[in-house]
C-alpha cells in the first residue's frame, strides 16, 4: 500500500487529468454538474493537494536524511560519527540522546522554516544560495546557539543537576553564558578537522 506521499501523487495525477479533460471539453461546464466538477478541479483539489503536500514536505524536512541531502551539509553528517565523547553532537547522536531520525531538527528547532519570520527569511536565503550562490565555508549560524535548545532536554535531568550547573543556571537561562562556546561543551561540528578523528560506525 502506498505511503502518504504516494497517495498525494495519485491525487495530483487525478487533478491534472481532470483539469486537462475540462480544458479539452469546456462544454462540459455548461451543466450544473459540470460547473461543480470544474470548481472541484480548479479550486478544491489544487488547494487540498497544496496543503497536504506542504504538510508532508514540512514533516519530511525535519528528518536528518533531508538535512544531509545537500552536498554542503555532508561533512556535518559525518561529524555525527566522530568517535570522541567530547564532540557534543556526535555524543548525542550516537547515544540516542536525541531522536536519530530528527537529529538536526531536535537541536536546531529555531532554524529556517521552524523559527520566527526573520529565521524563515534566512531559510529563503539558503534556497537562493543553493541555486545561485556559494555557501560559506565553514557554515556559521546566523545567531549564537540558544541555550534553550540544550535546557529543554537537560534541565531537571539528574546528570545535569550538579553543583556547577545549578550555580550558573540563571546565567544559562538568560544566555549570559553559552553552553557551547564557554569552554565547557564547546566542541561541536568540527568539520575543518574531520579527517583527524577516528570515525565510529554503528556496524562495529
Amino acid at each position: 500500500m502506498p505511503g502518504p506521499l504516494g497517495i498525494l501523487y495519485v491525487f495530483l495525477g487525478s487533478t491534472i487529468i481532470l483539469l486537462l479533460a475540462i480544458l479539452a471539453w469546456p462544454s462540459v461546464t455548461v451543466t450544473r454538474g459540470g460547473k461543480i466538477l470544474a470548481f472541484v478541479g480548479f479550486f478544491v483539489l489544487p488547494v487540498f493537494c497544496g496543503v497536504w503536500g506542504a504538510s508532508e514536505h514540512f514533516e519530511r524536512s525535519k528528518r536528518t536524511a533531508f538535512c544531509l541531502s545537500c552536498h554542503v551539509m555532508e561533512p556535518y553528517g559525518q561529524s555525527l560519527h566522530i568517535d570522541d565523547a567530547n564532540h557534543i553532537p556526535a555524543a548525542h547522536f550516537q547515544n540516542h540522546r536525541i531522536p536519530v531520525d530528527e537529529a538536526c531538527y531536535t537541536c536546531h528547532t529555531d532554524y529556517a522554516m521552524y523559527g520566527t519570520i526573520k529565521v524563515k527569511l534566512h531559510g529563503l536565503r539558503h534556497v537562493y544560495v543553493q541555486y545561485f550562490g556559494k555557501a560559506m565555508q565553514p557554515i556559521q549560524l546566523y545567531e549564537p546557539f540558544n541555550n534553550r535548545e540544550c535546557l529543554h532536554c537537560h534541565s531537571g535531568a539528574r546528570s545535569f543537576e550538579n553543583d556547577i550547573h545549578t550555580a550558573m543556571i540563571d546565567q544559562l537561562k538568560s544566555g549570559q553564558v553559552s553552553c557551547v562556546s564557554s569552554g565547557c561543551h564547546d566542541t561541536v561540528h568540527d568539520v575543518v578537522s574531520l579527517s583527524k578523528f577516528k570515525v565510529w560506525s554503528p556496524t562495529e
